[in-house]
This record gives structure tokens, C-alpha cells and sequence, in this order.
């Protein structure tokens, strides 16, 4: 979704991290974890995704992880969506991440051009996956 576009060890990291997250999401844990180089650094609980950030940045000093978020198997889209926006991207950038990938069709990207460009500025990838895999 951003103009900067994903590289092999990127893709590795979403090809090995998007089923677990997928099962954590499934097993109602949590809805994002941290990956780089097909090792998981963290994994949200109830903290959420943004005191997940901080605490995956303060554990990977060298930064360019990658953040995978997805909705839970029986989510009430009604009232509970998984949702990402210009403080998700700037956290994530202040936290040395490299991507951010969310599950299409049930990610609400709050005020969507602006955290596309915010994405784009401060070098973060935005990358969709559908439900069934990338």
C-alpha cells in the first residue's frame, strides 16, 4: 500500500509469521505479534498493540522488525475491529520497525491517505494480507 515495497527477508518474515499470528488471533491471545528474521519477539496480550511496539522496540535494538496484525476468528466487527492510523505508524517508526501488515477486509485504517503518507515519509511498509495468507 506504501510506495516503499517489501524485500525478500520482509517477505520471509510475513510468509513465516502470518499463520501464527493468524492462530493467536484464533485462540482470542491477541492480534499482532513482532517478527524479524523468522523469529517472534513478541506477542500482543492485553496491553495492546501499541505497549506491544514499545516493548518489541525495547527489545530489538537493531530495529527493522516487522509488526503482523489480525482480527480474532469470532471478532465483533461491529464493535471491535483491529484498527491501525498515524500514531500506530509513528510508534512504529519511533520503535525502529520496518513493516506493518494487516489482515485486508478487516483492518480499519483510520484516517487512511494521511497514515499512508506518514508510512511513506517515515520509511514504514504498509502490506495487506488476506485471511487465507498473503
Amino acid at each position: 500500500m506504501t510506495v516503499n515495497k517489501p524485500g525478500a527477508g520482509i517477505l520471509q518474515d510475513i510468509e513465516f509469521g502470518w499463520p501464527i499470528v493468524k492462530e493467536i488471533a484464533e485462540s482470542d491471545i491477541g492480534q499482532a505479534i513482532a517478527v524479524k528474521e523468522q523469529v517472534v519477539l513478541a506477542v500482543e496480550a492485553i496491553e495492546g498493540t501499541a505497549q506491544m511496539i514499545e516493548r518489541t522496540g525495547g527489545l530489538c535494538k537493531s530495529g527493522d522488525w516487522t509488526l503482523l496484525k489480525a482480527a480474532k476468528a469470532h471478532q465483533d466487527m461491529r464493535f471491535d475491529v483491529p484498527c491501525v492510523g498515524p500514531d500506530t505508524i509513528r510508534a512504529l517508526a519511533e520503535n525502529r520497525a520496518k513493516c506493518l501488515v494487516v489482515e485486508a477486509g478487516k483492518t480499519i485504517i483510520i484516517e487512511k491517505n494521511e497514515t499512508l503518507k506518514l508510512a511513506n515519509e517515515l520509511g514504514i511498509i504498509l502490506y495487506g494480507c488476506s485471511g487465507a495468507g498473503h
